[in-house]
């Protein structure tokens, strides 16, 4: 195990090639939102945009749509009809299928049984469908974890047909595994190491130093962040930050540390202007843009 450093970053991010173009950086598609939860799809979107993927598309319901639209100009949109609770519909799985994209980011926001047993059903349905059809690499984050935590008592997790990233923090790692947030917490690495290496996925364990595994048996904890990221949105943003450098050709594991690191040090800045109170999760944004010009990025 090794903890990340600003060199082990900044070596993995390279400067932008002079004659680079949108389709240097990848695509994202950000499979998110609902009624209840648009916010969750907004701050997802920019934490792709704002981390240097090249296009970012959202697929979600007309009102996500409309809220990221008038915040996010630079997110292309894929409109899908509203289902149970307002949110994405199965109806619109071969709509989603034909954008492009190198990377599939999904489940912020997607609602599940908080909402009723039919909108987890759907997203149940989202997440089946579109994850083992994905010809790039994925990201599964929020309710698309807790669909995958109820698939899992049926079959094996899902993959797509590139690399796999699992985001859960200790109450989701505890859905997926059927072990206590106690047990996992107890021993943080040797878990996401042995679920890395069951799932053949990187898993990022979130919450005080963040534990990163990889499936080859790569470990890293995360050294940035504070108690300011205790709040709802923080995990969509690392979450579209993840997808970006996955979309940039970064592999998984740098992909996710690299990110971690990231959105833990924009966290510490946006501390520092307005404390851990009241600090909010958009707020680091504009703290990761000024991370990435000050190191020439």
């Amino acid at each position: 195990m090794f903890e990340i450093t600003s060199d082990f970053v900044w070596q993995k991010i390279q400067p932008r090639p002079r004659d680079a173009h949108k389709g240097t950086f990848g695509s994202v598609l950000v499979v998110a939102g609902s009624a209840a939860y648009r916010g969750a799809a907004a701050l997802a979107v920019e934490g792709a945009l704002r981390t240097g993927a090249g296009i970012v598309t959202l697929a979600s319901v007309e009102p996500v749509l409309a809220a990221v639209a008038a915040r996010l100009p630079e997110c292309c949109l894929c409109p899908c009809e509203a289902g149970a609770e307002g949110g994405i519909s199965p109806q619109n799985i071969e709509r989603i299928r034909r954008q492009k994209a190198s990377v599939l980011l999904a489940g912020p926001g997607l609602g599940y049984t908080a909402q009723s047993v039919a909108r987890a059903a759907e997203t149940r349905a989202l997440v089946k469908t579109l994850l083992p059809g994905f010809s790039g690499s994925a990201v599964l984050d929020a309710d698309g974890l807790n669909a995958a935590a109820d698939l899992l008592q049926t079959e094996k997790i899902l993959h797509p047909q590139g690399e796999l990233i699992l985001t859960p923090h200790p109450g989701e790692m505890a859905r997926l595994t059927g072990r206590s947030a106690v047990e996992i917490n107890a021993d943080r690495e040797g878990t996401a190491l042995r679920y890395a290496k069951a799932w053949n996925a990187v898993v990022v364990l979130k919450g005080a130093h963040t534990v990163i595994a990889g499936p080859d048996g790569r470990c890293a904890v995360n050294p940035t962040g504070n108690p300011g990221l205790s709040r709802g949105g923080s995990g969509d943003v690392l979450a579209g930050m993840t997808s970006a450098l996955l979309a940039c050709g970064l592999p998984a594991f740098e992909a996710a540390a690299c990110a971690v690191y990231l959105h833990g040090a924009a966290a510490d800045r946006a501390a520092a202007l307005h404390g851990e109170t009241g600090m909010l999760p958009h707020d680091l944004l504009d703290a990761l843009g000024t991370l990435f010009a000050e190191n020439g990025r």
